[in-house]
């Protein structure tokens, strides 16, 4: 059980690491399971994390996601699946260990395909707008589906406390030349917030509005 965490670290870096360290304005650095202090809890199965320094105190990031729980609906005669997904920031000063924030979606009940994922390029530490104050990004699809119709798909970046939240779907490619699904809504904070976190937002989105029906 210990080589195959060890081995799910290894490829977790593999996917996130040059992501995290190619956006970073502070010291951003990608580390593994063995590296997360045994105070930290979080939820479901590790996927990446971040450790960066933020006006002298270490923060921690880490995204996880539940594994696929099946259950039988007698009444209905149908299997239904649930997924959970998770990101939990914590602050270590000295010998605490503080929880800033949490990120928590779900589809539960589904009787259809279902999809509950971040996607693995987007989870990133940055200072865009320089204030010496980390932004922590995140980006995930959750849809029930039983069809070819876009993913539920959401943006949620953290600057210190405050949450910003981009939502919409992303783009099923339908025939050669016509697409549907695409749409996005910024939260008033992306809205009163620096042109630059929209600017970052909409790049995000963009580089990854495509289904890939192969992931």
């Amino acid at each position: 059980m210990q080589k195959l965490r060890s081995l799910i670290s290894v490829i977790s870096l593999l996917f996130f690491s040059n992501t995290i360290l190619s956006q970073n304005k502070i010291n951003v650095l990608p580390i593994n399971i063995s590296q997360i202090p045994k105070e930290i809890k979080y939820s479901g199965t590790f996927k990446a994390a971040a450790k960066w320094t933020e006006t002298s105190v270490e923060h921690i990031a880490i995204i996880s996601e539940s594994e696929e729980s099946k259950k039988n609906n007698t009444e209905a005669d149908m299997e239904e699946k649930s997924k959970q997904l998770f990101c939990v920031c914590y602050s270590i000063k000295k010998d605490s260990v503080i929880q800033k924030w949490k990120v928590f979606d779900q589809i539960t009940n589904c009787p259809f395909d279902i999809t509950v994922s971040f996607i693995q390029n987007a989870f990133q530490v940055t200072d865009l707008n320089n204030n010496g104050i980390a932004e922590v990004w995140m980006m995930y699809k959750v849809v029930c589906r039983s069809d070819v119709s876009p993913c539920d798909m959401k943006i949620i970046m953290y600057e210190g406390q405050k949450k910003f939240a981009m939502r919409g779907q992303n783009k099923v490619k339908m025939t050669e030349t016509e697409y549907f699904g695409g749409e996005y809504k910024f939260d008033p904070s992306f809205n009163e917030g620096p042109k630059v976190f929209r600017d970052h937002a909409l790049k995000l989105w963009n580089k990854n509005i495509l289904e890939n029906w192969e992931n």
